[in-house]
Formats: structure tokens, C-alpha cells, sequence
């Protein structure tokens, strides 16, 4: 664009402008909006965009108690606003809009007074069961459908900004929490024996003004709620990402437990030395050069194609490598650190007190220390999620994933601030709800340890 607009330097400079104000970097009026807000704010000026020092006087008189800059454009000469923002004041958009909560007076449309405004339950011949809003931004509510956590709602959204230049003009929220790849269609029951297919996903509904709606939605729906996405076969990014984390999560802790169980149990011997060797190899392998030698094997042994768009979203062989190295590369840590653990246990007084009852091996570590040492396991649990993000940032890059992880440096490239800080915000508060849940598993699992303390402790 900048370059198709290098001959006409009015443009170029509009362009310019309303790019860094989508990217939240400033306030920008172009001359038209200009004059009107001048105009609201000083309604007996006789004010215009064009160049003079009349109209220059009014608008730097109105701009120095908006906290603006008044400028001209370079050929025309006709006069714009300008105002950069600091950064507490991004800060404070960012989280004074983050949080949208929908109600029967969000919509206001000049063109349709007679709105009727209500929250009411009601048997939907579209989605069933459901609690219905007019005046609300979105149609349905809270709706139930086969589709987990089998109870929906759009009553509270988070609105993590407007996505630019990619994806241009949808929002960041929709961006990452939408259903990627083809549209799909699925039956409707609308009752009285009629069915009907459909790519609309009519569960995501909103109010749509009268000069913006389709003719046929319209007549399909029979009112003002229009407008809504379709349904797409594959997961969105924020689900490739959670699939791909959780079955990693699994995969690291079910091979991480049993072999560091093992290695202590018989510390020295075979199965500790060999154990040992292979966690020293993994560890001094690279991450990056791990997953591509499993990769590759994965390829050539097994079949397994090496990139996830060969076979889609849709193929369960697609998800096996992502998830398998991805769980992998957490396995060395966890087994050193579960590993040390349980042998300074076996030192303890509890166990050699469980010796003298007469306890077997078997049983001591089976009911004493294995129990003792899983205090550690919960406590590994955030730094476990935080390494998976960061471990899925380069799997899903390499795999080529449309998941979260792939998204961030995509976006970083891209110049996209809002997907960035977007996905920045979803990582840390992952990470901060990880530690939180750390410790409140911690305090299931061993009862002795208390998250608040009494009187002078």
C-alpha cells in the first residue's frame, strides 16, 4: 500500500495514520471527523478543514483542550489531528474494554426505535432451549448443544482489540477462539418436518442494522439478528494449542513418573544407569534439533506425516508428532527432579521407621515415599504448562500448526500489535493461574501445608 500510494502523499499519510491508530498508537481525526467533533464542541464556529488562518486559530483552540496537534496534509493543505498516546493510557484501553458484558440495551440503532428489549427463556425453533435476548448484541444467550462444556454462553466476552494488518478487521478474540479450515454444513430441525442445512453458525447470531442485512438472512430468521459466523470442521487456534498441550502434559507426567519412580527405586543398578544416560543425552540435545530428528524418524519409521497441513486437522496422525515431542521435551527435567527427590526420602525417618515395622520395600515406596515425593510432581505443574507454551511456540512452527504457538511470531513478523499482546495476555494469565493452581494442589495433596497463616505465624 505504501508503495501504491508513494504518488499521492495525502493518502500515503491518511493510510499512515489510521494504521498506527488501529494499532493503538494514537488518535487520529482525518479532516472530515475533524470538523464534526469541532463542531459539537464549539457549535457557534463557523469552522472547515480547509487551509487559512482562521481555521487554523479554531481548531488549535479546540485541540489544546483535547490535547491534540493540529497538522496539514502535504498537498491539499487541509487540516488533520493527531495525538499520541502514553502508554498508561493504552494500558488503560486495553483493560477498561477488555471485559464486554452483554445486556438488553447494548444495541442502540437510530434507525429502529421500537426495539423490544428483554431477557426471556424460550423453546428456539433454531437452537432449542435457550435464554433469548433482544437489545442484546448476540441473539442467544446461554444455549446448550453436544459440544463441550455442553453449556454456552455470550452474555460476557473479552474484547482483546481489533486485529491489523492481518486478519484486518476482526477481533483478536475472534481470531484465536474461531474454528479454522473449510465451512461445514449441519442439519436443522426448525420443526413441522422441516429440515434444512446449513454453514451458518446460528448459535453466534448479532444484531444487524436494517442498511447492513442480508434480504434473504433476514427473511431466513425472521428478525434482526443477521449476522453470524459459519461453521468451520477445524479447531481453532486456542483449541489446536490446548489439544496439543494436555495430551503432551499427559504423555511427559506418564512417562516422567513411572521411570523416575524406577531409577530411584533401584539407584545404581541397571536400570538407574541406563535411565540416566538417556535423560543426560535429552538433555544436552538442543529442543531444536530434538524435534527434528523425531520428526524425521517419525517420517521415515512410522509413517507420520511431518507437517500437519499434509493431512489436516481432521487426521489423528496429523497430532501424534506435534504432541508426542512436545510432551518429550519435557521429560528430562521432570525426571531428574522427581528422581532426586525420592532418593533423599529414602534417607528420612519416616522410612527407616516404616523398615523397623517391618514394611517391604515395595511398600514403603509405594505408601509412603512415592506419596511424600508427589508434593514436588504438583508443585512442577506450572512450570510444566509455562514450558509447554513455550515449547509449542517452536513445535507448531516447525509441524506448521494454526495454533496459538505458531500465531505469536507469525503476528511478531506481521507487525500485528493486537494479535501479540492478545496472545501475551492468554500466555501470562495461563501462567499466573498455573502457579495459583500449584499451590492449591499442593495443599490436596499434603494437608500439613496451608496457603494463609493465624495470628502472629
Amino acid at each position: 500500500m505504501i508503495q501504491k500510494l508513494a504518488s499521492r502523499p495525502d493518502k500515503l499519510l491518511d493510510y499512515k495514520n489510521t494504521a498506527y491508530h488501529k494499532m493503538n498508537y494514537l488518535d487520529y481525526y482525518d479532516t472530515q471527523t475533524l470538523v464534526k467533533k469541532v463542531q459539537k464542541a464549539m457549535p457557534n464556529s463557523d469552522v472547515s478543514g480547509s487551509h487559512g488562518k482562521k481555521n487554523f486559530n479554531i481548531l488549535s483552540k479546540w485541540a489544546k483542550k483535547a490535547g491534540f496537534k493540529i497538522k496539514s496534509y502535504p498537498s491539499s493543505k487541509r487540516y488533520y489531528a493527531i495525538r499520541d498516546l502514553p502508554l498508561w493510557e493504552r494500558l488503560g484501553r486495553f483493560y477498561g474494554n477488555l471485559v464486554k458484558i452483554d445486556t438488553p440495551w447494548s444495541v442502540k440503532d437510530k434507525n429502529n426505535p421500537n426495539l423490544k428489549r428483554y431477557l426471556k427463556i424460550e423453546n428456539d425453533k433454531w437452537v432449542g432451549w435457550a435464554l433469548v435476548g433482544s437489545g442484546t448484541k448476540y441473539r442467544y444467550q446461554i444455549y446448550f448443544n453436544n459440544s463441550f462444556p455442553f453449556i454456552h454462553q455470550n452474555i460476557i466476552h473479552f474484547d482483546l482489540g481489533t486485529s491489523y494488518p492481518t486478519f484486518s478487521g476482526t477481533s483478536v478474540s475472534d481470531v484465536i477462539s474461531g474454528r479454522q479450515g473449510a465451512t461445514v454444513s449441519e442439519k436443522y430441525n426448525l420443526g413441522n418436518g422441516v429440515t434444512i442445512n446449513s454453514a451458518d453458525n446460528v448459535y453466534t447470531r448479532q444484531y444487524q442494522s436494517k442498511t447492513h442485512r442480508n434480504a434473504f438472512d433476514y427473511d431466513r430468521y425472521k428478525d434482526s439478528y443477521t449476522n453470524l459466523d459459519q461453521n468451520y470442521q477445524d479447531p481453532s487456534m486456542i483449541g489446536t494449542s490446548f489439544r496439543v498441550g494436555i495430551f503432551a502434559l499427559i504423555i511427559s507426567y506418564a512417562i516422567s513418573i513411572p521411570m523416575a519412580f524406577f531409577m530411584a527405586r533401584f539407584k545404581g543398578k541397571l536400570f538407574d544407569k541406563v535411565g540416566t544416560g538417556i535423560v543426560t543425552l535429552l538433555i544436552a540435545i538442543p529442543s531444536l534439533a530434538f524435534i527434528y530428528a523425531f520428526r524425521y524418524i517419525g517420517a521415515q519409521l512410522f509413517g507420520l506425516p511431518d507437517s500437519f497441513p499434509t493431512q489436516g486437522a481432521g487426521s489423528f496422525g496429523s497430532w501424534v508428532m506435534p504432541t508426542v515431542i512436545l510432551g518429550l521435551l519435557s521429560v528430562s527435567g521432570l525426571v531428574i527432579w522427581f528422581r532426586r527427590y525420592m532418593i533423599d526420602q529414602q534417607q528420612s525417618d519416616y522410612v527407616k521407621f516404616a523398615r523397623s515395622k517391618g514394611l517391604t520395600d515395595n511398600e514403603i515406596y509405594r505408601k509412603h515415599i512415592f506419596k511424600n515425593a508427589s508434593i514436588p510432581i504438583v508443585q512442577n505443574i506450572p512450570g510444566m504448562i509455562i514450558g509447554l507454551i513455550e515449547g509449542a511456540t517452536i513445535t507448531e512452527n516447525i509441524f506448521a500448526m494454526p495454533g496459538m504457538g505458531k500465531m505469536l511470531p507469525d503476528a511478531i513478523l506481521a507487525h500485528n500489535n493486537s494479535i501479540v499482546i492478545g496472545l501475551v495476555f492468554i500466555f501470562t494469565t495461563i501462567g499466573v493461574l498455573s502457579v495459583l493452581l500449584g499451590d492449591i494442589l499442593m495443599v490436596i495433596v499434603d494437608p500439613r501445608i496451608k496457603l494463609s497463616a493465624k495470628g502472629d505465624e
